[in-house]
Order: structure tokens, then C-alpha cells, then sequence
């Protein structure tokens, strides 16, 4: 009964949960969809190629957040730290670009080493310091944001607008995109392939899936979650030194603060399960998309800002909820 039972179930798990993302996208795509048709009609040049431009810039620092949030959520991770890593490789591209003599590769190189140093020290705290994800990376938010304002003496640094590769990244345009969008979509699309058609991929999801089993497996999970956190630390690197590109200068907080709060209601609006095991970057870039454009029209509106938070935490929650009740999981303090 075992042997014939096992093949019959498999075939039918997996539709199961593609059919499920799939829909998960597709009702991304619908709201995306309605969100772009309300602001158009409500202000005619919402949907401006320029605005449309603005809006995919403004997305693609949290994109690349999001997209790495994803990874760390797949296989049973969280990091709250990514804004706050993002304002210290901001600061630290700025700074080692003025001390290295306007030299832009200098201060892309010790921002992105100062990144991975940050990612592999958060991963070491988890792994051998035995700290709970949520807890280490919550003080990792702390701890990265002064350090940034220690670095930075609370103000902005550097002036990168006169250098080239600066301004190429911020401002410049590859076929029509934006050269930040372009960095995006390379770096979506290579974990993207990771996580989908490598043997690295499967074993993420497996360890979030059943990291008991995964163990068993022969999966050296410790290993794996070091490398993701690495793989967190150099990305939000990168998306700090896009935001120094963007606004011409080293930034401790401002245009870092809250991006974690983004990325991680992506990674879940996009159908990523908090408890592991389950997510992709095709839900989680439409998630981005969708905030990205529910942010400007709101900004466009001249809606107070203070209600995008409250857009932003309501869409986390109803995320949640929504992940909880497809999940069949009872609700607290009701029996099983």
C-alpha cells in the first residue's frame, strides 16, 4: 500500500502548489492592473512614459531587497537588517569614493566588501551564536543604522553627481530602461535561475520546507545559511549604492529607512510563506511593481505619506492571513 500510495500523492502535491502560485500571480497581476487604471484615471499623467520611469526606479531598490528577502524567507530565514545594511554601504561607497580620490570602483568595492562582512556576521550569529533569525537581524537594524550614523557623523557624504559611472547608474538608460532597472532584472533573473533550475535552489527549499529532513539528506544547512545571508549582505550593497548614485551623495538613513519593511511585504505579497519552503521572484518583483505604483499614485495624489505605511502593513497582514487561511491552519486559542 506505502509504494503505490507515494507515486500517486507526488503528482498531485505539485500541480497543486503551482496552480496556487500561479493564481497567486495572476490576482497580482489583476491588482497591479487596477491600481495603474484608478491613478491613470484619477491624474492623466499617472501612466506618462516619465512617470512610469519614475516608478520603476523607485522600485528597484526595494526589487533588489525583496529579492534576496525571498531567498532568505524560502529556506526558513527572515533579515530585518536590509535597510540598515543598505545605509552603510551607502555611506561607506560615498566616503571611500571622496578618500580614494573620486575613484567610483573604489567605493563600489569596499561598499560590496563591507556588505558581504556584514551578511556572513549576521549569518554567523544565527548559525553559531544559535539566535533566532527575527532577534539577530532586529538588532543587526539597530546596530547597522548607528553604525552608518557613526561613519557618516548623522549626515549625508560625498558628492558623486560630477562622476560618470555614478551618474550612468543613477541616471542613465540602457534600450529605453533605466540602467537601475537593468541591474535588477540581472540580478532577478540569476536567482531566479538559482533557485529554480540548480541543485543550490532545491536544497533552499527543502530546508525550508523540512530542515529535519533536510539534515538527514545529507544538506549541510549550517553552510547554506551563512552563504544566503552573504548572498543578502553583497545584494544590499548593491541597492546602497544605487541609492548613493540616485541621490548624489552617501545616505546614514534617509532613503534607507523602511526598506525592510518593503521588502519583506513583497517577498509575502508575492507568495512566499514566512514559515519556509515556499516562494518565487516572478510574485515577488509583481509585488514590487504593485507597491512601487500604489506609492506614487498615493504620492501623486498628494495623499499624506504616513498613510503608505499604513498601506504598506495592511498589505502584510492581509498577506499573511491569506497565507495562513490557504494553509488550513487553525486559528490561536481555537481547537485543532
Amino acid at each position: 500500500m506505502t509504494t503505490t500510495a507515494t507515486p500517486a500523492t507526488a503528482p498531485r502535491t505539485r500541480p497543486a502548489l503551482a496552480s496556487r502560485i500561479n493564481g497567486q500571480n495572476l490576482s497580482l497581476t489583476g491588482a497591479l492592473v487596477l491600481v495603474l487604471t484608478v491613478f491613470g484615471v484619477l491624474n492623466e499623467n499617472y501612466l506618462s512614459l516619465t512617470n512610469l520611469q519614475v516608478i520603476a526606479e523607485a522600485a528597484t531598490i526595494t526589487g533588489l531587497l525583496a529579492v534576496v528577502q525571498t531567498v532568505v524567507i524560502i529556506c526558513g530565514g527572515l533579515d530585518i537588517s536590509v535597510g540598515s545594511q543598505a545605509g552603510v554601504a551607502s555611506v561607506v561607497s560615498a566616503m571611500a569614493f571622496t578618500g580614494a580620490g573620486s575613484n567610483a570602483f573604489a567605493g563600489m568595492a569596499a561598499a560590496v566588501a563591507v556588505g558581504l562582512l556584514i551578511g556572513l556576521l549576521n549569518g554567523a550569529v544565527i548559525v553559531y551564536g544559535r539566535v533566532n533569525p527575527t532577534i539577530a537581524t532586529l538588532a543587526g537594524l539597530a546596530a547597522y543604522k548607528g553604525l552608518a550614523q557613526l561613519l557618516s557623523d548623522g549626515r549625508a557624504q560625498g558628492y558623486v553627481l560630477n562622476d560618470p559611472v555614478f551618474v550612468f547608474l543613477g541616471r542613465g538608460a540602457v534600450a529605453g530602461l533605466p540602467v537601475m532597472v537593468w541591474i535588477l532584472i540581472v540580478v532577478a533573473l540569476a536567482v531566479h535561475v538559482l533557485l529554480k533550475y540548480t541543485d543550490l535552489g532545491r536544497n533552499l527549499y527543502a530546508i525550508g520546507g523540512n530542515d529535519t529532513a533536510a539534515r538527514l539528506a545529507g544538506i549541510n544547512i549550517n553552510k547554506y545559511l551563512v552563504a544566503v545571508y552573504g548572498l543578502i549582505g553583497i545584494v544590499s550593497a548593491v541597492a546602497g549604492i544605487l541609492l548613493t548614485a540616485r541621490t548624489g551623495s552617501g545616505q546614514p538613513t534617509s532613503g534607507s529607512e523602511g526598506l525592510e519593511l518593503k521588502a519583506i511585504t513583497a517577498a509575502a505579497l508575492g507568495g512566499c510563506a514566512l514559515k519556509g519552503g515556499k516562494g518565487g521572484i516572478g510574485g515577488t518583483l509583481l509585488a514590487v511593481a504593485l507597491l512601487g505604483a500604489l506609492e506614487n499614485g498615493l504620492t501623486v495624489q498628494g495623499i499624506n505619506s504616513f498613510w503608505q505605511n499604513v498601506a504598506q502593513g495592511t498589505l502584510l497582514v492581509l498577506a499573511v492571513v491569506v497565507q495562513q487561511r490557504r494553509s488550513g491552519e487553525r486559528a490561536v486559542g481555537l481547537p485543532a
